[in-house]
């Protein structure tokens, strides 16, 4: 009976030494696949193209290299400047913009492609692109700065990619920018000019209507006989003189009426006599004259240089081997372990 219960309940339990003795004994199956595996890597990797990977770091621009873009602006214009944060937002913009992406696509990538490979999938072709050249933020902590980085077969394509990439997204966003910077000061010149003019229709007015008052004061003193302002005391004279305005105009004495009357008749311009027309004008010649070099206006600092890559960063082979030799181990185990059992059960049976 004791026979009969070690046969239906322990015959069939697995002794751990017994096995490892059977895995020993089906050595050469572990060895066998291990190889096959290892194998299997080896050509992969001597199969597989290199990538090579450069990789670009970006930082915002200073103060100073944003300096061109604040000329005409400040509390005089009443257009705010602009900051580094600013420019360098604007800049992140188009460095992650499908647009941006889009003109690479279409004038760097396709271009280099052999006249088979541009006729493929279009789809696939994208996908293929967005996995060579990506931008990402370089860690978590770091808000404002950024890494454009480029896997591909050519080292020094891969450095070229991400030097223009870089460059196409800061001559994209410095366009947007300038435009912008340029609208408002035409915007801001535009109503300066029509407040000069507004200034002197004004002024042309205002003339208009004086010599109507003195023409009127004159017929009065005409008819009065009144040629030159009447004989004052010395005590009164200045209260009087003073007081020669309005309704009193007539008693400067017709002489007088005639010769001002000629003389505003006879003015080529009222610009000398308009306020602050001439700071006016000193700022509107700036504004119309002022002219900002995108050369000297930098949207992006490089974080140190861009190094053609001399080392592949895939296939990475001696991580690929390792693994390899791992895993051809314990699938050669795991052979030999079946192998094992299934000479046992044979045995038993």
């Amino acid at each position: 009976m004791r026979n009969e219960r070690e046969r239906l309940s322990g015959g069939d339990e697995i002794d751990l030494v017994e096995l490892v003795r059977g895995v020993w004994q089906q050595k050469i199956w572990v060895v066998l696949v291990m190889l096959i595996v290892v194998g299997l890597a080896l050509a992969y990797v001597m199969i597989a193209s290199p990538l090579y990977e450069a990789k670009l770091y970006i930082r915002p621009p200073t103060q100073n290299q944003i300096a061109q873009l604040n000329y005409g602006r400040g509390p005089d214009t009443g257009l705010p400047p602009l900051s580094a944060k600013d420019v360098y937002s604007i800049y992140l913009k188009l460095l992650q913009s499908e647009a941006v992406r889009n003109e690479f696509f279409q004038n760097t990538f396709l271009p280099g492609l052999a006249q088979d490979e541009r006729s493929g999938s279009r789809d696939a072709l994208r996908a293929r692109f967005d996995e060579m050249l990506t931008v990402a933020q370089t860690a978590k902590d770091e808000t404002d700065r950024y890494v454009v980085t480029a896997r591909l077969e050519d080292p020094k394509l891969a450095a070229n990619w991400v030097s223009t990439y870089a460059e196409l997204s800061a001559d994209r966003a410095k366009d947007e920018l300038l435009g912008g910077t340029r609208s408002d000061i035409s915007i801001m010149a535009d109503n300066l000019e029509q407040q000069i003019r507004a200034s002197r229709a004004s002024a042309s007015n205002k003339r208009a209507d004086q010599i109507a008052q003195l023409k009127e004061a004159l017929l009065v003193a005409k008819s009065i006989g009144l040629e030159r302002p009447p004989i004052i005391s010395n005590t009164l004279s200045s209260e009087v003189s003073a007081g020669m305005g309005g309704a009193l105009t007539y008693m400067r004495g017709s002489k007088a009426l005639e010769a001002e009357i000629a003389n505003l008749d006879s003015r080529s311009s009222d610009d000398p006599y308009i306020p602050t027309l001439r700071e006016r004008q000193e700022k509107l010649n700036f504004l119309r004259n002022l002219k900002i070099d995108p050369a000297l206006v930098a949207m992006y600092q490089q974080d140190g240089a861009v190094f053609q890559p001399d080392k592949p960063a895939k296939p990475k082979k001696a991580i690929i081997m390792a693994l390899a030799a791992l895993a051809g181990l314990a699938m050669g185990v795991c052979v030999a372990i079946g192998r094992a059992l299934s000479l046992r059960r044979r045995t038993h049976d």
